[in-house]
């Protein structure tokens, strides 16, 4: 994908990503139950802006479009991300809805329950096709889109009027979160959809069998690249990561690491995933930095605050503790 990375050096910016935003407030205390939680520790959230957020730390000029509400955690994202270096020009505010907050309970390796706060309607679904500027999503070299943002209108219409004006340049994050859907068949829909306009689309395995219909990984790999995209991705936790094209089938390893809380990892691994494809890097090497790169949020409590920057992932490959 070399045509990103020539791309990538004469735009403003290099990744915009689209839909859900919110305030994590985590347990500082590990494997309770939020009724015996005494302190929470804050941090912004949301996976498209985590994705924002990690691809500026890595060096990348980054925006998301989103919407908050007017209160104190709506002041406290803007200002989060202008610190993490991610440009906010695309960060509208709702006058009635309020900023979403997200909870969760701490159960590593692999138990981390959320309990979201978007009711009665989160701001980033109130996103509209009038507040979308298709010029620049014209000319971005990646435009960053998430399942969550195809569960209800009008930010479904907006997100697909962003890809069809970015096709060729559209990675689609299947960001399967079933609270936010009636029924799987329905997100398995919006994503079929979505999937026409997409070059690369990302997944746990999961989120992939949600898409497909198959928990194999190498199946629904084939099923999503049918649908459209020329590169399917499909995270496997501890057992690495396979991504497969009409050409290609590679397979790379997880890299090993204390899990702490591992729900921005596959954000941070996002984030990566751009970085390598900005700089055409080859598939292995870009799958492999990316792997790192969530091991490292995962080693940590938070999702956004916590994304790595190029040396810490280098470091890691070099079996230096992080």
């Amino acid at each position: 994908m070399s045509d990103l990375a020539e791309a990538a050096g004469q735009a403003d910016l290099q990744l915009i990503t689209i839909g859900r935003v919110g305030v994590d407030l985590y347990p500082e205390q590990i494997g309770v139950p939020l009724a015996r939680v005494r302190t929470f520790a804050k941090s912004l959230g949301g996976s498209p802006t985590n994705v924002a957020v990690a691809a500026a730390r890595l060096g990348h000029r980054s925006a998301v479009v989103t919407k908050v509400g007017d209160d104190g955690f709506g002041l406290y994202v803007r200002e989060a991300l202008a610190s993490f270096g991610v440009d906010t020009r695309f960060v509208g505010t709702d006058p009635t809805l309020r900023t979403p907050i997200v909870f969760t309970e701490l159960y590593p390796p692999d138990r981390f329950p959320l309990l979201f706060y978007r009711e009665p309607k989160a701001p980033d679904l109130n996103i509209t096709t009038d507040e979308l500027d298709l010029g620049v999503i014209m000319r971005v070299p990646v435009l960053w889109t998430s399942g969550t943002a195809l569960s209800d209108e009008p930010s479904r219409s907006t997100t697909v009027e962003a890809v069809r004006t970015a096709r060729g340049r559209v990675i689609h994050d299947l960001d399967h979160r079933p609270a936010f859907w009636s029924s799987p068949e329905d997100a398995r829909a919006e994503a079929e959809q979505i999937l026409e306009y997409a070059r690369v689309v990302v997944g746990n395995i999961e989120e992939a069998e949600m898409a497909t219909g198959s928990g194999d990984p190498d199946v629904a790999a084939e099923r999503l690249l049918e649908m459209g995209p020329e590169l399917a991705i499909v995270k496997r936790g501890p057992h690495g990561t396979l991504a497969r094209s009409k050409a290609e089938r590679v397979e790379v390893p997880a890299v090993e690491i204390e899990v702490v809380n591992g729900l921005g990892a596959g954000d941070a691994f996002g984030g990566a995933l751009v970085h390598g494809l900005l700089l055409g890097w080859d598939l292995v090497r870009t799958l492999t930095f990316a792997n790192a790169a969530g091991a490292i949020v995962a080693s940590r409590l938070a999702c956004a605050d916590a994304m790595p920057t190029e040396r810490e992932v280098e470091t890691l490959l070099r079996g230096v503790h992080v």
